[in-house]
């Protein structure tokens, strides 16, 4: 597989992101963990070098698959996993906490249970209102002295806050989400990362599943599916936004490739410094995605992928929302 850049750190150009490994587009039926593990292994077997997890997830959980799933091939991987939405000082899950005493907390918990010694891309997973941005990077940069971090990334970050970040220490990775139904960080993200040699990291590269095909109307997900209280699966939206799947299919029919493969073989096309993470914990899914490494777009096909109008609807509901630093 080709590889991606970010900042200082080479990764393969398509990841594996653990999030669902979790269950955390729905309560948790039907998690296999050994199911996960073996999705993971084979994502490794065809090339991807790049794990993308959170203490968050689950909480724990997912960083405890990766572990269990990377025993004994270690130097295979880049692993990146994130702290910042977990106070260890008794506030608990939820409660933003990205002082240094707590990432200190955050780091050790991290290190044990993905069992290494150091963390190749550590990532503050929201910005933390009540810290300063200096603060938290410097603790980061003391895990970066230690040898417990390599590099380190921000997610959901603004362009001032990036700056601000950078100036204490070199970030590698802004992790934000980018897809062909949002484009959003076209305009002042992207440009700004470039400038100073920061790599991107899209999550949710497949509109959080959209972008497959395999849905078509909103009362295909479950009762209790994140999605549902996302404003872009809402009945009307939905409708609307399936005009991007259906030129997606049309492409796809065209080079003989998914939907999926098709929206990650345009962002691949987007530059050498754009590395997605796509999120399954099926076998099958990360063999159709690892497959978009092979997709060949004409110019005509990005083209018209790219005259295409982004999702209706707002990206996030407003409890999610208000994470979000602008």
């Amino acid at each position: 597989m080709k590889h991606a850049t970010l900042g200082a750190l080479e990764v393969s150009r398509i990841g594996l992101g653990a999030m669902t490994m979790a269950g955390v587009y729905t309560t948790g039926g039907g998690l296999d963990d050994a199911e996960s593990i073996r999705a993971i292994h084979r994502a490794l077997d065809l090339g991807v070098t790049h794990l993308d997890t959170a203490e968050f997830y689950g909480p724990y959980r997912s960083e405890e698959i990766v572990g269990r799933a990377i025993a004994g091939r270690r130097d295979q991987v880049v692993v990146a996993t994130k702290f910042g939405m977990i106070s260890h000082a008794g506030g608990g899950v939820g409660t933003f906490d990205s002082s240094p005493a707590n990432v200190k907390t955050a780091i050790e918990g991290s290190l044990k249970r993905l069992g290494t010694d150091r963390i190749d891309l550590y990532y503050q997973h929201r910005v933390d209102p009540g810290v300063p941005i200096e603060e938290t990077v410097g603790a980061l940069a003391e895990l970066v002295a230690e040898g417990k971090v390599l590099h380190i990334g921000l997610s959901e970050a603004s362009p001032a806050t990036i700056r601000r970040a950078h100036a204490v220490h070199p970030v590698a990775a802004l992790q934000t989400e980018y897809s062909l139904w949002t484009r959003d960080p076209e305009d002042e993200l992207l440009p700004l990362l470039r400038s100073l040699g920061i790599g991107f990291v899209p999550y949710a590269p497949l509109g959080h599943g959209f972008l497959t095909g395999q849905l078509r109307s909103p009362a295909e997900l479950p009762d209790d599916d994140w999605r549902k209280t996302n404003p872009r699966f809402a009945e009307e939206a939905f409708a609307q936004n399936l005009r991007l799947v259906d030129e997606v299919w049309a492409i796809g029919d065209e080079v003989d490739a998914t939907p999926a493969q098709v929206a990650l073989a345009w962002l691949l096309a987007q530059g050498t410094d754009i590395a997605p993470i796509p999120g399954t914990r099926r076998l099958a899914r990360v063999e159709e995605n690892t497959g978009a490494d092979a997709v060949v777009l004409t110019t005509d096909h990005l083209a018209r992928l790219d005259r295409l109008t982004p999702a209706v609807g707002a990206r996030h509901d407003d409890a999610n929302d208000s994470t979000i630093d602008r």
